[in-house]
């Protein structure tokens, strides 16, 4: 952590973000009602003076332009769980990253995950996809039941989220493997590391859940070597960073069977167009970024309280590594 003088800074906090106003004026309501000694404020209501005074800002998917007119930011605190996006944007735009990045760990959200891990995994586990295009040709078939404990379940990222989603999947019968860039250790699931153990998870999983960070490394990891190395038929599920995925190579093992269906939460570029052929595509389930949204109670509860102890004792939380992404 770091540890820096605050008695004397004035407590005027900036809200800086380009998500929908309803959400904006929930955070600032709340925000205000939990930090009664600060004053929260949307950024585009600060003069020049108080955009000079703030030394912290809240930030929700943040317009790196409007940050570098906060030049005395000590540091700011992300809303979102994510901050790679923010991250590049910064750099893209030449202002680099010159303040720490708190980013949002809050329990609930996690909670969250698991749940879109286990519904979503099961969605695919029970041949709903199948199912609902049997409906659109008014057929009925029954298909052959599989138990969970024959069906095996691969977590990319064992970071918080995918270990308690890992769990939670062993805990409903599955065999579940876990793959991380560091070997971790987990009760009852096998985990691996390294390029050989990512192969390995690969060629025996019959569903893989991408829930990696945004990385150097991981960008683009998911493509049609990686798809390749795969059990024939797996199916796909992206709840991490739609860069992970190659989206023309997921297309192609698609057609040709290697994959049989994807369940697609995120995306290299939010929202999805309208032409985009992930739309139309029959072994494409589109879902629009919504396994794990923050949920502004609690979120702002744990922003607050990082914020009231940061007034107090001058402990900046733990911050990111804009090197790693996470």
């Amino acid at each position: 952590m770091n540890i820096t003088k605050v008695e004397s800074e004035p407590k005027l906090i900036a809200f800086v973000s380009r998500i929908p106003a309803s959400e904006v004026e929930q955070w600032i309501l709340i925000l205000n009602k939990l930090l009664p000694d600060s004053d929260v404020c949307l950024f585009d209501s600060l003069t020049q003076l108080q955009k000079q005074q703030c030394t912290l800002a809240v930030v929700a998917n943040p317009d790196p332009e409007d940050l570098r007119q906060l030049p005395n930011l000590k540091w700011v605190h992300s809303t979102w769980a994510g901050v790679e996006r923010m991250v590049a944007e910064l750099m893209v735009a030449g202002s680099g990253v010159s303040f720490p990045i708190v980013r949002l760990v809050d329990p609930a959200l996690a909670q969250t995950m698991e749940e879109a891990v286990l519904a979503w995994t099961l969605y695919l586990h029970r041949d709903m996809p199948t199912y609902r295009m049997q409906q659109a040709n008014a057929q009925w078939v029954q298909l052959p039941y599989v138990a969970s404990s024959d069906r095996t379940v691969a977590i990319l990222g064992l970071g918080k989220l995918g270990a308690l989603a890992a769990r939670r999947l062993h805990v409903n019968g599955f065999r579940v493997l876990g793959w991380s860039r560091h070997k971790k250790t987990l009760e009852s699931i096998q985990t691996f590391a390294t390029e050989d153990g990512l192969k390995t998870v690969l060629s025996q999983s019959d569903i893989v859940i991408n829930l990696l960070p945004l990385t150097h490394e991981t960008r683009g990891l998911l493509n049609a070597e990686r798809f390749g190395q795969c059990k024939r038929g797996v199916s796909i599920i992206n709840f991490g960073r739609g860069a992970t995925i190659n989206e023309i190579d997921l297309i192609t093992s698609l057609d040709a069977g290697l994959v049989s269906h994807a369940v697609l939460d995120v995306f290299e570029k939010e929202p999805l167009t309208v032409n985009h052929p992930y739309w139309a595509h029959e072994k494409i389930t589109v879902l629009p970024h919504i396994s794990a949204p923050t949920n502004i109670s609690s979120a702002s509860k744990i922003v607050a309280n990082n914020i009231r102890e940061y007034y107090k004792s001058g402990l900046i939380p733990e911050a990111v590594d804009c090197a790693l992404g996470y």
